[in-house]
Protein backbone atom coordinates (compact mmCIF):
# COMPACT_ATOMS: atom_id res chain seq x y z
CA UNK A 1 0.00 0.00 0.00
CA UNK A 2 2.88 2.39 0.75
CA UNK A 3 6.46 2.58 1.88
CA UNK A 4 5.29 2.36 5.49
CA UNK A 5 5.30 -1.09 7.04
CA UNK A 6 1.75 -2.35 7.42
CA UNK A 7 -0.14 -2.20 10.69
CA UNK A 8 -0.88 -5.53 12.31
CA UNK A 9 -4.36 -6.11 10.80
CA UNK A 10 -5.28 -8.77 13.36
CA UNK A 11 -4.54 -6.32 16.15
CA UNK A 12 -6.70 -3.71 14.45
CA UNK A 13 -9.69 -6.02 14.09
CA UNK A 14 -9.48 -7.32 17.65
CA UNK A 15 -9.15 -3.87 19.19
CA UNK A 16 -11.64 -1.96 17.02
CA UNK A 17 -14.52 -2.66 19.39
CA UNK A 18 -12.41 -1.51 22.35
CA UNK A 19 -11.41 1.69 20.58
CA UNK A 20 -14.99 2.52 19.65
CA UNK A 21 -16.08 1.81 23.22
CA UNK A 22 -13.40 4.17 24.53
CA UNK A 23 -14.49 6.89 22.11
CA UNK A 24 -18.15 6.42 23.00
CA UNK A 25 -17.21 6.53 26.69
CA UNK A 26 -15.40 9.84 26.22
CA UNK A 27 -18.42 11.42 24.53
CA UNK A 28 -20.80 9.87 27.05
CA UNK A 29 -18.77 11.29 29.94
CA UNK A 30 -18.76 14.79 28.48
CA UNK A 31 -22.48 14.73 27.70
CA UNK A 32 -23.53 13.71 31.23
CA UNK A 33 -23.46 17.39 32.25
CA UNK A 34 -24.75 18.79 28.97
CA UNK A 35 -28.19 20.38 29.06
CA UNK A 36 -30.52 21.93 26.52
CA UNK A 37 -29.30 25.30 27.85
CA UNK A 38 -25.92 24.60 26.25
CA UNK A 39 -27.61 24.37 22.84
CA UNK A 40 -29.91 27.34 23.49
CA UNK A 41 -26.83 29.40 24.35
CA UNK A 42 -25.52 28.84 20.84
CA UNK A 43 -28.69 30.41 19.41
CA UNK A 44 -28.68 33.34 21.81
CA UNK A 45 -24.95 34.01 21.67
CA UNK A 46 -23.82 32.58 18.33
CA UNK A 47 -20.62 34.51 17.63
CA UNK A 48 -18.21 32.22 19.51
CA UNK A 49 -19.70 28.94 18.20
CA UNK A 50 -19.77 30.36 14.67
CA UNK A 51 -16.10 31.34 14.95
CA UNK A 52 -15.26 27.87 16.26
CA UNK A 53 -17.25 25.97 13.66
CA UNK A 54 -15.78 28.03 10.82
CA UNK A 55 -12.27 27.40 12.11
CA UNK A 56 -12.96 23.73 12.90
CA UNK A 57 -14.80 22.54 9.83
CA UNK A 58 -13.97 25.06 7.09
CA UNK A 59 -10.60 26.76 7.52
CA UNK A 60 -8.57 24.00 9.21
CA UNK A 61 -9.37 21.15 6.75
CA UNK A 62 -8.90 23.42 3.72
CA UNK A 63 -5.61 24.79 5.05
CA UNK A 64 -4.40 21.27 5.83
CA UNK A 65 -5.18 20.12 2.31
CA UNK A 66 -3.29 23.07 0.78
CA UNK A 67 -0.37 22.68 3.19
CA UNK A 68 0.12 18.96 2.56
CA UNK A 69 -0.31 19.33 -1.21
CA UNK A 70 2.14 22.21 -1.62
CA UNK A 71 4.80 20.60 0.57
CA UNK A 72 4.35 17.20 -1.07
CA UNK A 73 3.84 15.42 2.26
CA UNK A 74 3.92 11.63 1.88
CA UNK A 75 0.41 10.36 1.01
CA UNK A 76 -0.33 8.39 4.20
CA UNK A 77 0.98 11.16 6.43
CA UNK A 78 -0.96 13.77 4.47
CA UNK A 79 -4.18 11.75 4.59
CA UNK A 80 -3.71 11.27 8.33
CA UNK A 81 -3.38 15.04 8.76
CA UNK A 82 -6.49 15.68 6.65
CA UNK A 83 -8.42 13.14 8.73
CA UNK A 84 -7.38 14.73 12.03
CA UNK A 85 -8.31 18.17 10.66
CA UNK A 86 -11.74 16.82 9.70
CA UNK A 87 -12.53 15.59 13.22
CA UNK A 88 -14.48 17.66 15.77
CA UNK A 89 -12.98 19.11 18.93
CA UNK A 90 -11.80 16.69 21.59
CA UNK A 91 -13.60 16.25 24.90
CA UNK A 92 -10.51 17.19 26.92
CA UNK A 93 -10.72 20.76 25.56
CA UNK A 94 -13.33 21.54 28.24
CA UNK A 95 -10.89 20.68 31.01
CA UNK A 96 -8.12 22.72 29.39
CA UNK A 97 -10.47 25.68 28.99
CA UNK A 98 -11.25 25.49 32.71
CA UNK A 99 -7.53 25.38 33.56
CA UNK A 100 -6.91 28.35 31.26
CA UNK A 101 -9.62 30.33 33.12
CA UNK A 102 -11.34 30.86 29.79
CA UNK A 103 -15.06 30.55 28.98
CA UNK A 104 -16.14 27.04 29.92
CA UNK A 105 -19.75 27.55 28.67
CA UNK A 106 -18.43 28.42 25.19
CA UNK A 107 -16.18 25.36 25.20
CA UNK A 108 -18.94 23.00 26.33
CA UNK A 109 -21.40 24.42 23.80
CA UNK A 110 -18.86 24.09 21.00
CA UNK A 111 -18.04 20.50 21.95
CA UNK A 112 -21.73 19.60 21.79
CA UNK A 113 -22.42 21.38 18.50
CA UNK A 114 -19.24 20.20 16.78
CA UNK A 115 -19.94 16.59 17.83
CA UNK A 116 -23.36 16.80 16.20
CA UNK A 117 -22.02 18.61 13.13
CA UNK A 118 -19.29 15.97 12.76
CA UNK A 119 -21.78 13.34 11.62
CA UNK A 120 -21.94 15.23 8.30
CA UNK A 121 -18.84 17.45 8.26
CA UNK A 122 -16.21 14.83 9.15
CA UNK A 123 -17.07 12.41 6.30
CA UNK A 124 -17.63 15.33 3.91
CA UNK A 125 -14.34 17.10 4.65
CA UNK A 126 -12.27 13.93 4.76
CA UNK A 127 -13.50 12.62 1.42
CA UNK A 128 -13.49 16.07 -0.23
CA UNK A 129 -10.00 17.17 0.76
CA UNK A 130 -8.57 13.68 0.53
CA UNK A 131 -9.76 13.70 -3.08
CA UNK A 132 -8.62 17.28 -3.84
CA UNK A 133 -5.08 16.55 -2.69
CA UNK A 134 -3.45 14.81 -5.68
CA UNK A 135 -1.05 12.93 -3.40
CA UNK A 136 -3.78 11.33 -1.25
CA UNK A 137 -6.36 10.69 -3.99
CA UNK A 138 -4.88 7.30 -4.98
CA UNK A 139 -5.25 6.04 -1.38
CA UNK A 140 -8.95 6.84 -1.39
CA UNK A 141 -9.29 5.05 -4.73
CA UNK A 142 -7.61 1.95 -3.29
CA UNK A 143 -9.94 1.84 -0.33
CA UNK A 144 -13.13 2.77 -2.20
CA UNK A 145 -14.33 4.51 0.93
CA UNK A 146 -18.12 4.55 1.30
CA UNK A 147 -19.13 7.95 2.78
CA UNK A 148 -22.36 6.46 4.13
CA UNK A 149 -20.44 3.84 6.13
CA UNK A 150 -18.18 6.57 7.48
CA UNK A 151 -21.22 8.69 8.37
CA UNK A 152 -22.77 5.72 10.18
CA UNK A 153 -19.59 5.13 12.20
CA UNK A 154 -19.41 8.79 13.26
CA UNK A 155 -23.07 8.75 14.27
CA UNK A 156 -22.64 5.56 16.28
CA UNK A 157 -19.62 6.66 18.31
CA UNK A 158 -20.44 10.39 18.65
CA UNK A 159 -24.12 11.19 18.40
CA UNK A 160 -25.61 8.11 20.08
CA UNK A 161 -23.51 8.35 23.29
CA UNK A 162 -24.08 12.13 23.30
CA UNK A 163 -27.85 11.69 23.35
CA UNK A 164 -27.65 8.82 25.86
CA UNK A 165 -25.37 10.78 28.18
CA UNK A 166 -27.63 13.83 28.14
CA UNK A 167 -30.68 11.68 28.89
CA UNK A 168 -29.03 9.95 31.87
CA UNK A 169 -27.57 13.22 33.16
CA UNK A 170 -30.98 14.83 33.09
CA UNK A 171 -32.64 11.97 34.96
CA UNK A 172 -29.81 11.44 37.45
CA UNK A 173 -27.97 14.77 37.96
CA UNK A 174 -26.26 13.65 41.16
CA UNK A 175 -24.86 10.57 39.44
CA UNK A 176 -23.70 12.70 36.50
CA UNK A 177 -21.90 15.06 38.88
CA UNK A 178 -20.07 12.20 40.61
CA UNK A 179 -19.22 10.31 37.42
CA UNK A 180 -18.07 13.26 35.29
CA UNK A 181 -14.45 13.62 36.46
CA UNK A 182 -13.67 9.89 36.95
CA UNK A 183 -15.04 9.03 33.50
CA UNK A 184 -12.92 11.72 31.83
CA UNK A 185 -9.75 10.53 33.56
CA UNK A 186 -10.35 6.79 33.09
CA UNK A 187 -11.31 6.99 29.42
CA UNK A 188 -8.37 9.30 28.69
CA UNK A 189 -5.88 6.97 30.38
CA UNK A 190 -7.31 3.88 28.68
CA UNK A 191 -7.23 5.66 25.33
CA UNK A 192 -3.60 6.72 25.78
CA UNK A 193 -2.75 3.13 26.73
CA UNK A 194 -4.47 1.95 23.55
CA UNK A 195 -2.44 4.44 21.48
CA UNK A 196 0.78 3.32 23.17
CA UNK A 197 0.03 -0.30 22.25
CA UNK A 198 -0.73 0.74 18.68
CA UNK A 199 2.62 2.56 18.55
CA UNK A 200 4.37 -0.58 19.74
CA UNK A 201 2.93 -2.38 16.72
CA UNK A 202 4.53 0.29 14.49
CA UNK A 203 7.71 0.91 16.46
CA UNK A 204 10.02 0.52 13.46
CA UNK A 205 7.93 2.98 11.46
CA UNK A 206 7.91 5.49 14.28
CA UNK A 207 11.68 5.32 14.82
CA UNK A 208 12.30 5.74 11.10
CA UNK A 209 9.91 8.67 10.64
CA UNK A 210 9.91 10.17 14.16
CA UNK A 211 11.53 13.44 13.06
CA UNK A 212 9.14 13.99 10.16
CA UNK A 213 6.07 13.06 12.21
CA UNK A 214 7.08 15.32 15.10
CA UNK A 215 7.55 18.33 12.80
CA UNK A 216 4.31 17.71 10.90
CA UNK A 217 2.17 17.17 13.99
CA UNK A 218 3.67 20.12 15.89
CA UNK A 219 3.25 22.45 12.91
CA UNK A 220 -0.27 21.18 12.27
CA UNK A 221 -1.33 21.64 15.89
CA UNK A 222 0.19 25.10 16.16
CA UNK A 223 -1.59 25.99 12.93
CA UNK A 224 -4.90 24.74 14.33
CA UNK A 225 -4.48 26.81 17.49
CA UNK A 226 -3.57 29.86 15.41
CA UNK A 227 -6.59 29.40 13.13
CA UNK A 228 -8.92 29.19 16.13
CA UNK A 229 -7.41 32.31 17.64
CA UNK A 230 -7.54 34.21 14.34
CA UNK A 231 -11.19 33.37 13.74
CA UNK A 232 -11.97 34.54 17.27
CA UNK A 233 -10.17 37.82 16.61
CA UNK A 234 -11.95 38.35 13.30
CA UNK A 235 -15.33 38.02 15.01
CA UNK A 236 -14.05 40.28 17.83
CA UNK A 237 -14.76 37.81 20.62
CA UNK A 238 -13.93 38.70 24.24
CA UNK A 239 -10.60 37.30 25.35
CA UNK A 240 -12.10 34.50 27.47
CA UNK A 241 -14.26 33.28 24.58
CA UNK A 242 -11.42 33.58 22.08
CA UNK A 243 -9.23 31.41 24.24
CA UNK A 244 -11.99 28.82 24.51
CA UNK A 245 -12.38 28.75 20.72
CA UNK A 246 -8.61 28.45 20.29
CA UNK A 247 -8.39 25.41 22.56
CA UNK A 248 -11.49 23.81 21.02
CA UNK A 249 -9.97 23.99 17.53
CA UNK A 250 -6.49 22.93 18.67
CA UNK A 251 -7.68 19.87 20.65
CA UNK A 252 -8.97 17.39 18.09
CA UNK A 253 -10.95 14.21 18.65
CA UNK A 254 -8.10 11.93 17.57
CA UNK A 255 -9.93 8.94 19.06
CA UNK A 256 -12.48 9.33 16.27
CA UNK A 257 -9.66 9.62 13.76
CA UNK A 258 -8.07 6.39 14.97
CA UNK A 259 -11.44 4.63 14.91
CA UNK A 260 -11.86 5.63 11.25
CA UNK A 261 -8.32 4.50 10.44
CA UNK A 262 -8.70 1.09 12.08
CA UNK A 263 -12.07 0.60 10.38
CA UNK A 264 -11.31 1.75 6.84
CA UNK A 265 -7.48 1.97 6.62
CA UNK A 266 -6.18 -0.86 8.84
CA UNK A 267 -2.96 -1.14 6.86
CA UNK A 268 -2.16 2.59 6.74
CA UNK A 269 0.72 2.78 9.23
CA UNK A 270 1.48 6.40 8.35
CA UNK A 271 -2.06 7.57 9.09
CA UNK A 272 -2.05 5.74 12.43
CA UNK A 273 1.25 7.33 13.43
CA UNK A 274 -0.01 10.84 12.66
CA UNK A 275 -3.29 10.42 14.56
CA UNK A 276 -1.59 8.54 17.39
CA UNK A 277 1.14 11.12 17.90
CA UNK A 278 -1.48 13.88 17.73
CA UNK A 279 -3.18 12.16 20.69
CA UNK A 280 -0.16 12.83 22.87
CA UNK A 281 1.05 16.09 21.37
CA UNK A 282 -2.16 18.12 21.56
CA UNK A 283 -2.57 17.24 25.24
CA UNK A 284 0.95 18.48 26.00
CA UNK A 285 0.59 21.62 23.85
CA UNK A 286 -2.92 22.37 25.09
CA UNK A 287 -2.04 21.93 28.76
CA UNK A 288 1.05 24.09 28.35
CA UNK A 289 -0.96 26.86 26.70
CA UNK A 290 -3.72 26.56 29.30
CA UNK A 291 -1.24 26.89 32.19
CA UNK A 292 0.37 29.94 30.56
CA UNK A 293 -3.02 31.58 30.07
CA UNK A 294 -4.09 30.74 33.61
CA UNK A 295 -1.40 33.10 34.86
CA UNK A 296 -2.83 35.88 32.72
CA UNK A 297 -6.55 35.65 33.39
CA UNK A 298 -8.82 37.59 31.02
CA UNK A 299 -11.08 40.27 32.44
CA UNK A 300 -14.43 38.76 33.44
CA UNK A 301 -17.19 40.51 31.52
CA UNK A 302 -20.75 40.47 32.80
CA UNK A 303 -21.77 38.25 29.87
CA UNK A 304 -19.10 35.66 30.65
CA UNK A 305 -19.92 35.71 34.33
CA UNK A 306 -23.63 35.30 33.67
CA UNK A 307 -23.22 32.37 31.29
CA UNK A 308 -20.78 30.61 33.58
CA UNK A 309 -23.12 31.02 36.57
CA UNK A 310 -26.00 29.65 34.53
CA UNK A 311 -23.88 26.68 33.47
CA UNK A 312 -22.83 25.93 37.04
CA UNK A 313 -26.46 25.89 38.15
Amino acid sequence: MSEFAQVDVAFSEQSLFVLNAILAGMIFGVSLKLTTADFVRVIRQPRAPIAGLLAQFVVLPAATCVFTALLGVQPELALGMILVASCPGGSFSNVMTFLAKASVPVSVSMTAISSLAAIVMTPLNFTLYGWLNPHTRPLLREISLDPLELLALVGLVLVLPLILGMAIGRRHPALAERADKPMRIITLLVFLLFVAIAFSQNFDNFVQYAGVILVLVAAHNIGALAIGNLCGRLLKLPLAERRAVTLEVGIQNTALGLSIIFTFFPQAGGMMLIAGFWSFWHLIAGLTLALIWSRHSPPRTSLTTTTESAHER
